[in-house]
């Protein structure tokens, strides 16, 4: 068993690896002149330097984004990349594709049709179909450790592959899907936003996503009249452009 677990990690380092290489060599001979327009709220990094709205950043750039803080990456026609609260991703793109390396938190990404995008985490990788335009965002949790990477995928638009070793999981539009088991032990348990308990969601979309939640918040409320029903006590509840280069 154990031979295979290191069998499987190693084939999905190697693609992880050899997807970021073969684009960083495409890169490297795309024009020096694609860039893309940065929207920042709150605090925001391009290589370490902090941003503000309008400013270009060229491909390689990494954006950090603090706290309550976000970044949009407006790449003309060919989509856009979202990078949420508490998050870091290196982004590289071409006239026909866009690679994100998110090592931490979570993007949210929409391709145009013929635009390859792929999304590479610590243990798997997102890969959208390029025959369609998509948009789906890519969540790496709360692990701090490579036993307890998971990668969390979910389609609004279109259809994606979250590819880990040699296994393929299809996530067309309105399911989601997850790789990684976070909650074996010693492993830190992890929130989605919005959620007060660590919540299973594999293949289910956000509107069901949002129906088990709304009917957990029913279920905790029963329980309160219920409670206040059988007992006599009374409770209380308290109540100018800036280019950004990668290379800098």
């Amino acid at each position: 068993m154990l031979g295979k677990n290191l069998i499987h990690k190693s084939i999905t380092l190697f693609t992880a690896v050899a997807v970021w290489s073969a684009f960083s060599m495409i890169a490297l001979a795309a024009p020096n002149d694609v860039m893309s327009e940065i929207t920042v709220t709150g605090q925001v990094t391009v290589n370490g330097q902090s941003v503000v709205s309008n400013s270009t950043l060229t491909s390689g750039s990494t954006i950090v984004t603090g706290a309550n803080s976000s970044a949009i990456i407006n790449l003309g026609k060919n989509g856009r990349v979202e990078v949420l609260s508490d998050s870091s991703v290196t982004l590289k793109f071409t006239d026909n594709s866009i690679v994100g390396m998110l090592t931490a938190g979570k993007v949210r990404v929409s391709n145009a049709v013929g635009i390859g995008a792929t999304v590479v985490t610590r243990n798997a990788s997102v890969i959208a179909d390029t025959a369609q335009a998509n948009t789906f965002g890519v969540d790496i949790g709360c692990a701090d450790e490579d036993r307890c990477a998971q990668t969390y995928v979910e389609t609004t638009i279109g259809l994606v592959t979250l590819r880990s070793g040699t296994v393929d999981k299809q996530v067309a539009a309105g399911t989601d899907a997850t790789q990684g088991n976070p909650a074996q032990t010693g492993c830190k348990p992890c929130l989605r936003p919005g959620s007060a308990a660590p919540v299973a969601t594999a293949g289910l979309g956000a509107g069901l996503i949002a129906a088990i939640l709304l009917a957990a918040g029913g279920a905790a409320v029963a329980a309160v009249l219920l409670n206040d029903n059988n007992t006599d006590n009374d409770t209380t509840i308290g109540g100018g452009a800036i280019i950004i280069s990668a290379n800098r």
